[in-house]
């Protein structure tokens, strides 16, 4: 059986070499990418195709919260979606009780990485990021799956051109997490772009939140801050209650299309609110 490097062993603990275990026949893994409070992110070589891909492996204390069967359909769903802007799932499974998924390794960098070295971007180059994000957002839309955690770490850039990630996983944690939507998972970067009907846990939501998500994204790359900042509870008030700064009065007057086409997406009210194909 294969055995990992002694570095990488090194820095894993009993539930990764658990899954390294059962997928070592399968995936040559390089390297931890890294992660979130949701996830630990690694790389690895498809064996039988010679591809790289990213394992994303979710935290023990949600697995243990999250139903398998349901994590399965959710993965199943969102590999049914093939689009240009969408990264696919390959596989998706189980052993002992940590849950996971593999995806293709994206060479390039996440929106995050690319707004914390340009601050802002330009009016054009902020339309090149959302309109194709805006159609494969549709796109999902039509087929009635709605991604739920629209940020820039989810946006990933290959060759400057954009793809959204992990399209399910935010509904999954949702789902697995009853204590609170600040506790394990659901750190200050996911709230930050969070639609109201989300923080109050609107049944009936649909892509219009989607369209709240990526209009904050939009915000944050015209302007170098998202629409509200401060601690994830105050975030989360904010979004339901406390009116957007208006972009317009920040932007060059040639940009003002552009920023009345994002502060319609921050309309706090769905109904209001454009959707993607808009």
């Amino acid at each position: 059986m294969w055995s990992p490097p002694p570095l990488l062993k090194c820095r894993m603990d009993a539930e990764l070499d658990q899954l390294q275990a059962h997928l070592g026949a399968r995936y040559n893994f390089e390297r931890e990418l890294g992660g979130g409070g949701m996830s630990k992110v690694f790389l690895a070589t498809e064996r039988a195709l010679a591809r790289r891909v990213v394992v994303k492996v979710l935290a023990p204390e949600l697995s243990h919260r999250v139903n398998l069967e349901r994590f399965q359909q959710e993965i199943a769903t969102a590999a049914t979606l093939q689009h240009p802007q969408i990264v696919p799932v390959y596989h998706a499974g189980s052993v002992g009780d940590l849950h996971y998924y593999v995806m293709p390794f994206i060479a390039g960098e996440s929106l995050r990485a690319a707004l914390k070295r340009e601050g802002t971007l330009a009016p054009i180059d902020v339309i090149r990021l959302l309109a194709p994000l805006a159609r494969a957002l549709a796109f999902a839309h039509r087929r009635g799956i709605v991604h739920r955690d629209v940020k820039p770490e989810n946006i990933l850039l290959s060759e400057g051109e954009p793809m959204l990630a992990d399209f399910g996983i935010a509904k999954i944690i949702r789902e697995g997490n009853q204590t609170g939507l600040t506790s394990a998972g659901m750190s200050i970067g996911t709230v930050t772009y969070m639609p109201p009907e989300q923080v109050t846990a609107d049944p009936t939501i649909d892509g219009r939140a989607d369209v709240y998500s990526l209009a904050a994204v939009g915000y944050e790359l015209l302007t170098g801050k998202p629409p509200f900042v401060g601690t994830p509870a105050q975030v989360m008030s904010a979004h339901v209650v406390k009116p957007v700064p208006d972009l317009v009065a920040q932007l060059p007057a040639n940009a003002a299309a552009l920023a009345q086409c994002v502060m319609a997406g921050l309309c706090k009210d769905a109904e209001q609110r454009p959707d993607a194909e808009a």
